[in-house]
């Protein structure tokens, strides 16, 4: 049953890195790009504990914490930059 869970989770994250791209890719606006980059940071968080997981090495997850702190710094300071114009 919990090999069914994360057959089913790597379909998720996979799907999401999939629409995460396209939404990049075909962002009309700077504001919708920064929000595909940043869904797609939190999606690789997902793929780094999905992976920690699997494996066994919970070492990772804490590689995924410090990603996600950082992920957040930058997107507060993109949307810093944004605000006061180029």
């Amino acid at each position: 049953m919990a090999d069914f869970i994360v057959r089913i989770a790597a379909v998720l994250i996979f799907f999401s890195i999939v629409f995460g791209a396209l939404r990049l890719i075909i962002g009309k606006t700077l504001m919708d790009r920064v929000v595909a980059i940043d869904m797609l940071t939190v999606v690789s968080i997902a793929l780094v504990t999905l992976y920690a997981h699997l494996s066994g090495r919970f070492v990772y997850i804490d590689v995924a914490l410090v990603y996600g702190l950082l992920s957040f710094l930058a997107v507060l300071a993109i949307a810093r930059f944004l605000e006061k114009g180029p």
